[in-house]
């Protein structure tokens, strides 16, 4: 493993998750969102606030995680282990503190823009369960596998929701308006949401299996553990099939309307790989093969993400 501490540090916060998340709301903000709605109030500076509010902290949930996981990924994965090896406990435990103060901070000016202080509970939750997910629910049978995807999940609707707030009171004219502009946008968000939180849950379990040895070894009951290798394979399988038959649901609805692109599209670089997954996850032996699993299902939510591009650019 390179020993440079700043790339020691770009490994501790996942980098390359942070920049999906990154690219995930950048599409939905500017490919899908700003084109149909010219009500938007979601500024430019305002949407940046949110982006870093929620890279913050999920870097704080990355770096935290690692910190209480030192010994299992001591056995699961020893070349990658950052925290004790490279990066001290202690400055570990610093940044994640100070990630979640300003994240959670910019989170508060966000609130007060909207005038709804309650929406400084967004930032306040998804600290406390990343803070308890790597404490107790990781460890867990599920819980710690739902509490991850709901948190992918919400990844995609952060625009719709600040800008929903930022609109506030308006005359019934401009309502009826927003309406229709925001209906199609809506169906959109929400199929990402409920794409991210099934790809997000599949890839847990995948990664559970991938684990299994140090998690054993250190008193996790994480569904492999409690309910099997061979029934975690099954879970996988039928979550995988679920998000296909929504994916073809979707191919059929962009049928009828004539968008083919979008189909090919679907069809070829997200459904085509889904397949190859399912393959991939049957056939699956050894923790590495688990690994690639896990990579060949990010690359699939990466082509989900690109799609945007599709409806931004290929109309139909």
């Amino acid at each position: 493993m390179q020993k440079h501490p700043f790339i020691a540090f770009l490994r501790l916060i996942r980098v390359e998750n942070l920049l999906i998340i990154t690219i995930t709301q950048l599409c939905i903000k500017y490919l899908v969102f700003e084109p149909i709605n010219p009500f938007s109030k979601f500024t430019p500076s305002l949407f940046f606030i949110s982006l870093l509010s929620t890279i913050l902290i999920a870097a704080a949930g990355y770096i935290i995680n690692d910190y209480f996981d030192v010994k299992t990924d001591k056995i699961n994965r020893p070349n990658t282990v950052v925290i004790d090896v490279i990066i001290k406990r202690r400055v570990a435990m610093i940044l994640h503190i100070f990630f979640n103060v300003v994240g959670l901070l910019l989170g508060l000016f966000l609130a007060l823009k909207c005038h709804n202080i309650k929406l400084i509970a967004i930032q306040l939750i998804s600290i406390l369960l990343l803070w308890f997910y790597s404490t107790h629910f990781k460890k867990q049978l599920l819980i710690g596998n739902i509490i991850v995807s709901i948190l992918t999940a919400m990844v995609p609707l952060m625009p719709l929701m600040y800008d929903y707030y930022l609109i506030g009171e308006i005359d019934p004219i401009t309502s009826f308006l927003i309406s229709n502009f925001l209906s199609s946008f809506i169906t959109i968000v929400f199929g990402y949401s409920a794409f991210a939180f099934l790809t997000s849950l599949t890839r847990e379990v995948i990664k559970d299996m991938q684990d299994y040895e140090g998690d054993i070894q250190t008193g996790c009951r994480t569904m492999p553990i409690v309910w099997g290798i061979i029934t975690s394979k099954v879970v996988t399988f039928f979550l995988i099939l679920i998000t296909i038959g929504l994916l073809l649901l979707a191919c059929l609805k962009f049928y009828k309307d004539g968008y083919h692109i979008a189909v090919y599209y679907i069809a070829g670089l997200v459904i085509s790989p889904l397949l190859f997954l399912l393959i991939q996850t049957i056939r699956a032996k050894k923790s590495n093969d688990f690994k690639i699993a896990s990579l060949l299902l990010k690359l699939t939510m990466l082509f989900g993400i690109i799609f945007t591009f599709v409806l931004r650019y290929w109309p139909h």
